[in-house]
């Protein structure tokens, strides 16, 4: 079926990502009050797509981003080349005491009933810096780059992201990438950056050149300033709400050509029933649904965008693009850290079915 996109079938660059770098202190299931010990993931919103793409997909991808010279940025930026992502850095000296730095995020994996917590250091974050001008588009987008991608995440960090956002996605549509936004609404971040008023009026001009659009009823509501569904969903897995909103999200904004979205059911911090959902050019698909044994859930969203993505890339139809983007969201939470280790034979197998007898 026609999906309204127009992806170009070559380019140096599958997919770029415009975001900000972070490293996550993960004390696995001790909260942070009686952690001694944490393990290090390299993250971000925009980021985590493209690394997905990268590892698991074997696509050719790129990052434009901030990089602090020090030890957490050449940390940082070691795996960023392990995960096979090229960089576009605007590179940052930091002072030796106060920055400007990579922002930490703090996250436990909570356990059974116990809720994971994340909180931020994002003080003097070099991601926050970045402003239109500090990337050369132009030589960037001229071997050719076949899909573009921000995220609310890095719109909420200053006014000069989400400037540096607009041009980005700009430069793109000129280029003849096809463009897409994660809307990730972080109310902890909108907070301290304008609140939601302010975040409803820069998402909406970033949105003017997109054509696909990530997030749940929540994400719709909150970052686009659509009245909340007016369908009741008959529980977490029906997608009814979510495809109920889509005639105000064209309404508001008629070039959008695709809406995705994973569905999540919480029965305990370990154990998620997990599905997904797009909506394709006025088509609706819905993935199969699983039962997952959570190991660690930060990161799945972008699994299945990535995975999603991956499948209109590579030609798949709309309904296997969404099974692809549902098995990568699903196995990814089962590893540690926020970016893959996935391989795309498990992935495959997986969204046609598979299950988790042992492999011999």
């Amino acid at each position: 079926m026609n999906t309204g996109l127009n992806i170009r079938q070559d380019g140096a660059l599958d997919f770029l990502s415009l975001g900000a770098l972070i490293h996550r202190l993960d004390p696995g299931h001790i909260p942070f009050r009686k952690a001694t010990e944490c393990q290090i993931h390299v993250s971000g919103g925009e980021f985590n797509v493209a690394a997905n793409l990268a590892d698991c997909f074997g696509m050719n991808t790129g990052v434009a981003t901030a990089m602090v010279d020090y030890p957490i940025g050449d940390l940082v930026g070691e795996r960023v080349k392990a995960m096979g992502v090229r960089p576009f850095y605007k590179r940052f000296v930091h002072n030796g005491v106060t920055g400007p730095n990579i922002a930490a995020v703090y996250s436990d994996r909570g356990h059974g009933v116990r809720a994971p917590v994340v909180f931020y250091n994002r003080a003097n974050e070099a991601g926050a810096l970045l402003k239109p001008g500090d990337f050369d588009w132009k030589t960037i987008f001229s071997s050719g780059v076949r899909w573009f991608h921000s995220g609310g995440i890095f719109a909420a960090l200053s006014e000069t992201t989400a400037e540096l956002i607009i041009e980005g996605m700009e430069a793109a549509k000129a280029a003849g990438a096809v463009t897409s936004f994660d809307l990730n609404f972080r109310q902890k971040l909108w907070n301290i950056s304008g609140g939601g008023d302010r975040a409803v009026s820069v998402i909406a001009r970033i949105v003017e050149n997109v054509d696909v659009l990530v997030g749940n009823e929540e994400d719709l509501q909150l970052g686009l300033g659509i009245p909340g569904p007016e369908v009741q969903a008959a529980h977490k897995l029906d997608p009814s709400a979510f495809f109920s909103m889509m005639g105000k999200v064209t309404k508001k904004h008629p070039h959008i050509q695709i809406v995705a979205t994973t569905l999540r059911e919480v029965h305990s911090t370990n154990r998620h029933s997990w599905g997904a959902v797009a909506w394709v050019n006025g088509h609706t698909f819905a993935s199969p649904t699983c039962e997952l044994d959570v190991y660690d859930r930060v990161g799945g969203g972008d699994g299945y965008a990535s995975g999603f993505i991956y499948g209109l890339l590579s030609g798949a139809s709309p309904q296997e693009a969404v099974n692809l983007g549902w098995a990568h969201g699903a196995l990814l939470t089962t590893f540690p850290g926020d970016t893959t280790m996935a391989t795309l034979e498990q992935v495959k197998a997986f969204a046609k079915g598979g299950s988790a007898r042992i492999q011999r």
